[in-house]
């Protein structure tokens, strides 16, 4: 029987983008600024998630959205991802900008919805948030930076390093002869998990710019004067991978098509 399934449109590919970067965002940032220090109960038991109930926020919203709306589009909901993906070849670069224009818009609308929510907090809750960064990345020690008082070095460092990581395993996994699509969402969540572990005390993790101008936009002056730093590296993290993928792993002649790799199928 021959596949009568319709193949996606542009519109449905960045609709999907837009939603899986809406939900990464909402379910990450929205985990950072409602449940990580969420108040003791009447017991004094302590509620709050901590990083590390934030790490799996973002593991599990990025296995989420790529079992739902990766067959779409690709799954990508990070112009670090879309752009490792083209240098090694196996996206196309006229397609990038779209993408990318599509996951900002909808980490800004996850941001936007978590305002929402905290106009109709108590105790000033929106306004301490903001007045904390709002879940934004940072580095230094000034009056908002890294949460554990790292340098701009050491930011600079992680984010491409941990960026170029991410890539790399999401090339690998989601390779179309070498990868088990079925999988590759959990070893991508695993990783981001496992990515946030290492890096939230570092500059509060970015590894995603979409995710960083999100943030940035609600946190104030102090986030959005250091926001280049989580837009330039986390590029060039995801830059060097797809081009290191393509040399050692990726023979030449033995390139596969062109498409949407981390697509489950």
């Amino acid at each position: 029987m021959s596949d009568t399934t319709i193949p996606p449109t542009t519109v449905n590919r960045l609709v999907a983008e837009a939603l899986g970067t809406f939900l990464l965002v909402f379910g990450g940032v929205g985990a950072a600024l409602f449940a990580a220090n969420f108040p003791a109960g009447d017991e004094g038991n302590p509620l709050g998630i901590a990083f590390v109930g934030v790490s799996l926020a973002f593991g599990l919203t990025v296995v989420a959205g790529a079992y739902a709306w990766g067959p779409i589009s690709g799954g990508h909901f990070n112009p670090a991802i879309t752009l490792g993906l083209a240098a090694a070849g196996r996206f196309e670069w006229k397609n990038t900008i779209g993408y990318i224009i599509a996951q900002v818009i909808g980490g800004a609308l996850g941001t936007t919805l978590i305002v929402l929510i905290g106009i109709f907090g108590t105790n000033n809750w929106l306004a301490n948030a903001q007045d904390g960064g709002f879940a934004s990345n940072g580095y230094g020690t000034g009056d908002f930076g890294s949460p554990g008082g790292f340098e701009l070095g050491a930011a600079i460092i992680a984010e491409v390093v941990l960026t170029a990581i991410f890539v790399l395993i999401i090339l690998g996994v989601t390779h179309s002869t070498r990868g088990t699509a079925a999988l590759a969402p959990l070893a991508i969540g695993l990783t981001l998990t496992l990515i946030h572990l290492i890096s939230i005390p570092i500059d509060n993790t970015s590894v995603n710019p979409a995710r960083s101008i999100a943030a940035a936009i609600y946190g104030g002056p102090g986030p959005l004067s250091q926001l280049w730093v989580f837009i330039v590296f986390p590029i060039v993290g995801g830059l060097i991978a797809g081009v290191l993928h393509r040399a050692l792993f990726e023979p030449k002649g033995t390139l596969p098509p062109v498409q949407a790799e981390a697509r489950v199928k």
